[in-house]
């Protein structure tokens, strides 16, 4: 007795079934060998949204750290600047106290200081430049001003004394520029004020006022070198900020790595199984379909 409901199986299903099993074979295979040409587990979107939005967060932190790394880089070629300017600095107003030493004893004729006079002034211009040396066109010493000096040629500050930062993190922005009339001063009670003070006080023989001025700069050169510590530290600051973004940045790429790249041993070993199921694949379908008598009929 037949039984009630049993299915009934055709050639043409048989085939339909069979191409569609090699179907998906070869698209397995397929997509085995686009990861090993590609190197990437994603090739796109749909291959895993999952892993997909955790690499694009990762790029984006990752362009993010580039940022900062470039930030810290062009602070620390502010602060570079900043301390070579203040090294020259240094250099100029100790000479100008040597010559100021040297102008202050009695046995020094008039010719022999009107000569240091002289190289005073010298120093005053050379201190002037250093007070005005910029970097892309922008005064270290000069805040965020719009203007090409920080300094004019009578020693007023002509500057905006606001602060020039560089974002390093989330939250985290450090100062790069160095007021200049914490270095320098400003009007009468800038060094320009100072030196030409000791130049006049040579040209008169003024020994009393030459005294007052080895003071003067004897305070200044302690303040130029409290400034260039402060400088010192804040290019510290910013080394370690260079260092700990590119540590970030190689623990982001190690993981955009994990998720994007692919494990080649894996995926060979995955490519060698997907192509011989595929070859099983073909050799069972033609063993299953074979031709039937509607086949010889045709």
């Amino acid at each position: 007795m037949d039984r009630v409901g049993a299915s009934r199986v055709t050639q043409g299903a048989l085939v339909a079934a069979s191409m569609a099993s090699l179907q998906r074979r070869m698209e397995g295979m397929a997509a085995v060998q686009e990861q090993l040409s590609t190197g990437k587990v994603i090739n796109r979107p749909s291959d895993s949204p999952t892993d997909t939005t955790a690499a694009m967060r990762m790029r984006s932190a990752l362009a993010q750290q580039k940022q900062y790394l470039r930030n810290a880089q062009d602070g620390l070629a502010w602060t570079g600047l900043i301390d070579q300017t203040l090294g020259s600095v240094t250099d100029q107003v100790r000479r100008a106290r040597e010559l100021a030493l040297q102008g202050a004893s009695a046995s020094v004729s008039p010719a022999a200081r009107t000569a240091l006079a002289a190289e005073v002034r010298q120093i005053r211009q050379g201190v002037l430049d250093d007070a005005n040396t910029d970097y892309l066109g922008r005064p270290v010493f000069g805040g965020t001003t719009a203007g090409n000096d920080a300094y004019d040629a009578t020693g007023a500050f002509v500057g905006v004394a606001e602060a020039v930062s560089r974002a390093t993190a989330d939250g985290v922005r450090i100062r790069v520029d160095l007021p200049g009339t914490d270095v320098f001063g400003d009007g009468p009670t800038s060094v320009f004020a100072e030196l030409d003070a000791l130049a006049d006080a040579l040209e008169a023989g003024d020994e009393t006022a030459i005294r007052a001025s080895i003071d003067a700069l004897g305070s200044r050169l302690e303040t130029v070198s409290a400034s260039r510590a402060g400088v010192g530290a804040t290019t510290n600051r910013l080394e370690r900020a260079v260092q700990q973004i590119q540590d970030s940045t190689i623990d982001l790429t190690s993981d955009l790595s994990d998720v994007e790249d692919v494990d080649l041993a894996k995926v060979l070993m995955d490519l060698q199984v997907q192509e011989v199921a595929y070859q099983a694949a073909l050799a069972g379908t033609a063993r299953v379909l074979q031709p039937s008598l509607v086949d010889f009929l045709r």
